[in-house]
C-alpha cells in the first residue's frame, strides 16, 4: 500500500515569543516494512538532520528572533509492505525493559499483566494482553492529559492511543519483555479517527512485533512509523520549549490517504 501524508502543525501565541526550540521527529526511515518514496519538511528555516539516542531522524529547529506564530509541515509518500509482520533491530533491546515515569506499573497493572497474558511472554500472550487492555480502557478522548501515567489511565479505565501504549509498555516490561513506544500515522477509512497515532512494539524471537491496543491490531498493515522511544516524550513528533509568548493555541491537521486518492 502506498500512502500520502500531509501533517501541518500551527502554533499561535498570545504574546511575542522571544526564542523557541523545537525537536522534530517527523521523518520516517527506510525499513523492511516501509519504503520512503519522497519526504520533506516545510520549516521557517533549513535544518540539518541528525540521529537521536534511539536512532530516530531528528531535526532541531531553533528560532532566536521574536515570533508570534510558528508553522511546521511534513509531507511525503511511503510504500508499506502489508505482509511484513515484524522488523529486525540493529541494537540491543534490553534498554526497552526500563520503566519511565509514564510507564511505571503499579501493583494493579502488574497483576493485570500477569493475568491478561496468562503468564505467557510470547506473541499470543501479548495479543491477549492487548485485547484485555482495550476492554479495560475504552478509547475516550479527553479522559486523560498529555502527562498522565499508565497507572493513572489504567485506574481511570479510559484513555487514548498514548495511554493505551503506555499501559501496554508497563505490562510487557513487567513481564520481562522489552517493549517500546512508536509514534507515526495510521490510515483508516473512519474520518473521525485521528491519523496521527501511537502504538507499541515488543521484542519477541529476535524481532520487533507491533501491538496497536487502540485498534486491536497485531499486524501493522496501515501503520507508518516515525520514531521510537521508551515513552511518548522520546518519540513524539513535535516537542519544544519557548521563552515568552503567554498562552498558546495549537492546531494540527493530519491527512493520510492511499496515494492515488490524496488531494494535492
Amino acid at each position: 500500500m502506498r500512502l500520502s501524508i500531509r501533517h501541518d502543525t500551527t502554533y499561535n501565541y498570545d504574546d511575542q515569543v522571544r526564542a523557541s526550540i523545537q525537536y522534530l521527529r517527523l521523518t520516517p526511515q527506510e525499513s523492511a516494512r516501509q519504503h520512503v518514496l519522497s519526504w520533506q519538511l516545510d520549516l521557517p528555516r533549513q535544518v540539518r538532520a541528525q540521529r537521536d539516542p534511539f536512532g530516530n531522524i531528528l531535526h532541531v529547529l531553533t528560532l532566536d528572533e521574536p515570533h508570534e506564530a510558528l508553522v511546521i509541515g511534513a509531507r511525503g509518500q511511503v510504500e508499506i509492505d502489508e505482509q511484513c509482520e515484524s522488523e529486525s533491530g540493529s541494537g540491543s533491546a534490553l534498554p526497552y525493559l526500563r520503566f519511565t515515569r509514564l510507564t511505571q506499573p503499579d501493583e494493579a497493572l502488574r497483576e493485570f499483566a500477569r493475568l491478561g497474558s496468562a503468564g505467557r511472554r510470547d506473541r499470543d500472550g501479548l495479543i491477549e494482553l492487548m485485547h484485555g487492555l482495550h476492554a479495560q480502557m475504552p478509547y475516550t478522548p479527553g479522559a486523560t492529559r498529555v502527562d498522565s501515567t499508565a497507572a493513572e489511565a489504567f485506574a481511570g479505565r479510559a484513555g487514548v492511543c498514548q495511554d493505551h501504549t503506555h499501559a501496554f509498555l508497563a505490562c510487557a516490561r513487567s513481564l520481562g519483555v522489552p517493549a517500546r513506544y512508536v509514534s507515526g500515522y495510521l490510515f483508516t477509512e473512519d474520518s473521525g479517527h485521528l491519523a496521527s497515532h501511537a502504538w507499541a512494539e515488543a521484542w519477541l524471537d529476535d524481532a520487533w512485533y507491533s501491538f496497536d491496543v487502540t485498534n486491536q491490531l497485531a499486524r501493522p498493515e496501515r501503520h507508518l512509523k516515525l520514531a521510537v522511544g521508551l515513552d511518548y516524550l522520546d518519540a513524539c513528533p513535535v516537542r519544544g520549549m519557548r521563552r515568552g509568548g503567554g498562552g498558546e493555541q495549537m492546531h494540527a491537521r493530519v491527512k493520510v490517504a492511499p496515494l492515488l486518492q490524496m488531494q494535492q
